[in-house]
Formats: structure tokens, sequence, C-alpha cells
């Protein structure tokens, strides 16, 4: 392990070993007190949450994109002081986090033992919608992550979620796809983070006017199954409650080979995620490349982890 991979895993695990206990409104400012410090140093993360807003916002003055990438550094520390401490959150508060949109999209697909495929982007507190599902709901499902370097912080996001009522599979290793299946065959509920692909060879899609490509995963699951394919999109607001949107189900096309079937599907859920992404830009946290031009473009030094924008 390398001494830089091990500051991380410090990091994290006093993270959660220590925000965690903080009275509330401390760890609301200081997550508020880091994200203004990682704005103002004007790092690779904040550069490149503005340039991806900047597609988002294609109008916005400096000045503007300035105010979003701040509000979003800020939403960003939320999700993790919110992360760090949502162990300890009792029961109740984890039912009464989240308030949703047409929720009955997904309760009523899962009363009628159809499998469902949730498919988010990386908006407001993921964790918290998924703790949120497995509490309030009362519903398991199961999820991917990504594995990260060094094995050890990885085994504490596994662990973190897992307590958080997931099952949680890794996204390398060939097993993750069939499990799911068997999951959604069964009734089962999967949730996944699809606005980046992390396979390189997902498909190209129109994403606010440019192309970027996402997994193909959910539309895959979702014809092989039969399950619903439903498109979720998350907000923060000036309330303790986060907000989401279950959006219309994306149907599996009559006609067409399964790529293109999947081709179609995957650029539904990108117009989903971008509807909502456009109504709250600051609760994107997309602090990594994701269009195929920036992509390309590797000589850019800004790429590097979104988790070192708060380093």
């Amino acid at each position: 392990m390398s001494a830089r991979e091990k500051l991380a895993d410090s990091l994290y695990g006093l993270g959660w070993a220590t925000v965690k206990r903080l009275p509330e409104p401390a760890a609301v400012r200081l997550g508020r007190v880091i994200a203004d410090t990682a704005w103002r140093r004007r790092g690779a993360g904040v550069l490149r949450l503005e340039r991806n807003l900047a597609r988002v916002v294609p109008d916005a003055t400096p000045e503007r994109l300035a105010e979003l990438s701040k509000a979003g550094m800020r939403s960003y520390l939320r999700y993790w002081m919110e992360s760090f401490r949502l162990p300890a959150w009792s029961k109740e508060r984890v039912a009464a986090g989240v308030e949703a949109k047409d929720l009955h999209l997904l309760t009523d697909a899962l009363a009628g033992d159809r499998g469902v495929v949730v498919a988010l982007p990386h908006m407001a507190n993921w964790d918290l919608a998924g703790a949120w599902a497995t509490t309030g709901l009362g519903v398991p499902f199961t999820t991917v992550a990504e594995r990260l370097k060094p094995e050890t912080l990885y085994d504490r996001f596994v662990a973190y979620r897992e307590g958080l009522g997931m099952e949680v599979l890794p996204h390398t290793g060939g097993s993750a796809f069939g499990t799911l299946a068997r999951r959604l065959r069964k009734g089962g509920l999967v949730c996944l983070v699809a606005d980046r692909d992390l396979s390189a060879s997902g498909v190209e899609v129109d994403f606010f006017g440019e192309k970027a490509r996402m997994p193909a995963g959910p539309a895959i699951l979702a014809q092989q199954t039969g399950a619903l394919l439903l498109p979720v999109t998350l907000w923060f607001d000036d309330t303790p409650v986060m907000k989401a949107r279950i959006h219309p189900p994306v149907e599996v096309p009559e006609t067409g080979t399964r790529a293109e079937k999947s081709a179609i599907m995957t650029q539904r859920v990108a117009d989903a995620f971008a509807s909502g992404i456009a109504e709250h830009p600051e609760d994107w946290h997309m602090l990594q490349r994701l269009w195929i031009a920036d992509l390309e473009d590797r000589e850019d030094p800004d790429d590097r982890d979104a988790k070192e924008a708060v380093a």
C-alpha cells in the first residue's frame, strides 16, 4: 500500500469514526468549511466540476459557474457528512429522510413481484436513498461498488453499505451481472449509479448536446429479466429531507437487436438524468471526466480522482 493510499484509508476511517459522533449542527458547519476551503483552492476537482457544469448550463457566465461550483462543493460535502453519520441515524430518521415524487411507480412494480432496476446519477446522497429504501420502504436491494484502492478502503465502503442493509457486489470479477439478474428474476430490487461508464464499453449517448458514454447494464438487465427500468434523480433543498423523483419507466423497444434496444433505452435514461440535473445542477457531483471529448484529452492535468477535491 502506498503512502497516499494509506492516507486516504486513514482519512475515511477518521471520518466514519468521528463525524458520526458530532452534533448535527457541528457536522453541517464542518462540511461547509471543508467545501468552501476546497472551492477556494481551485483544485482539480473544482475545475473539472465547473467544466462539466458549463455543459449543463451553457449560457452561464463565469460568475454563475463559480456560484454553481461553490454550491456544488457544499452539496458534495453534505453528501459526505450525511454518509459518515448515517450509521448513527435512527430508523425513524432514515425513514423520514427522503421525500419521493411518484413513488408509486416503484412500489406498484415491487408489489406485483416484478423486479425493478433503479438507475441513478451521482446526485445528492444516493447512500441515503439506499438506506431509506431498506428502512423506510422495507425493501432490500442489491448494488455494485467500484473497487477502490487500497483494498482496505473498498472494504470500508462495502461494510458501511452492508450496514445500511444493502447487498454489495464488486464491479469487477465477472459474477455481478449474473447475481443481479437472479435477484431481479425473483422480483427483487437492483440499484445502480449509472451516469458514468467504468468499463470503457458503455453506450454512446447524447448528453447536454455532446457525446458521452453511459453503462448499458441497466438496459440489458431489464431486457433479460423482464424487470422494470426506472430512472431516479435526487436533490437537496434547504430542509434536512432529501428529495427524489421517480421518472416514468423506460420500456424495452418492441423491435431491434439487443444492442439497438440497449442504445435506445440508455439514451432515455440519459434524458431522464439530464432533466433532473438541469433542474438541480448544483447537486450533481461529477468531479471527473464524463464526455468523450474530455476522455480523449488526456493531457489535461486535472485528471484525478474526485476525492482529491477535498484532500
